[in-house]
């Protein structure tokens, strides 16, 4: 699945820091942390008719995650809050608009791992691109060989930009013609796809992986709240790929994509045999809250 350039993002304006640029000046220093070593955390969230959706939940989880990785000088939410605003008013964007919301350590004095070579504060990216969701109705996966990692390395609950293990597993998918790779844990369950969460459904019940190597997505969280103010029975716990080779449905979810059926995994067509619609009520429920939550973009 490749994603169309949308002419109309041509000449959008981006904010870098402390200001907006237009599209072919917005760049980041070589000393910054994000290109010397990947050092920076990151959102993915979603414009809905004039509302930021989810956007306490991302600032918070970004906040978390820059404070797990010892970033000092950090900006306020209602600093990001106010440079989201003024990007996408500046943009013209009320809706269809996906924001990629970046937080590096910032720049350095020199070059070097160190992060006491930062000196100049955290570095903010607003970038907001006019896109729709990513995936077309339903997706095909592979397995890849590329593990997720887990606490013992890297703990997914930090929103980082070390996405490298996640590039090679999305390398093997475009080699299968795929759309996206399952990763599964050290232990071979599976933890999620190479961009976004995963959930299967098995005579009405609906089975996440638990959080460890997975990101615990806010989209994932949201289908969680939804089915339990819904009375859909949910579970998290470890799954095997036989157990989604076997389901009766499995979608993935993220901001980028929404709420996505799997029609195939490794061959493997996912054949309902419940005949229950579990998946199309959680989608409808879904489609309410982004109609009537959200931040305004108009304080």
């Amino acid at each position: 699945m490749q994603q169309q350039f949308n002419n109309k993002n041509n000449d959008i304006q981006i904010w870098v820091k402390d200001r907006l640029w237009p599209r072919a000046e917005a760049k980041v220093s070589v000393f910054d942390s994000a290109v010397q070593g990947g050092d920076a955390v990151w959102e993915g969230i979603r414009v809905y008719d004039g509302r930021i959706f989810c956007l306490d939940r991302h600032l918070e989880r970004m906040q978390n995650s820059a404070h797990a990785l010892g970033f000092a000088n950090v900006p306020s939410n209602e600093y990001i809050t106010d440079a989201i605003r003024q990007t996408l008013r500046a943009n013209g964007m009320n809706d269809g608009a996906h924001i990629r919301l970046t937080l590096t350590r910032g720049e350095k004095t020199t070059s070097g791992m160190d992060p006491r070579l930062n000196q100049f504060g955290c570095t903010l990216i607003v970038l907001a691109e006019w896109k729709p969701p990513v995936y077309p109705p339903s997706i095909k996966l592979i397995t890849s060989s590329i593990r997720r990692n887990n606490p013992m390395f890297l703990d997914s609950k930090i929103h980082h930009n070390n996405l490298l293990n996640n590039i090679l597993a999305k390398i093997e998918a475009n080699y299968a013609g795929a759309d996206e790779a399952i990763m599964l844990d050290s232990n071979g369950f599976v933890a999620e796809t190479n961009s976004v969460n995963i959930f299967c459904i098995r005579k009405g019940q609906v089975l996440s992986p638990t959080p460890d190597a997975c990101l615990p997505g806010i989209t994932r969280g949201l289908v969680i709240e939804i089915c339990k103010e819904n009375g859909i029975p949910v579970l998290e716990r470890n799954l095997s790929l036989t157990e989604f080779y076997t389901a009766d449905e499995v979608f993935c979810t993220g901001t980028m994509g929404e709420l996505t059926r799997v029609r195939e995994i490794d061959g493997r067509q996912i054949i309902n045999k419940s005949r229950l619609e579990v998946l199309e009520e959680i989608q409808g429920q879904f489609r309410r809250l982004t109609q009537e939550w959200g931040t305004p973009i108009a304080p």
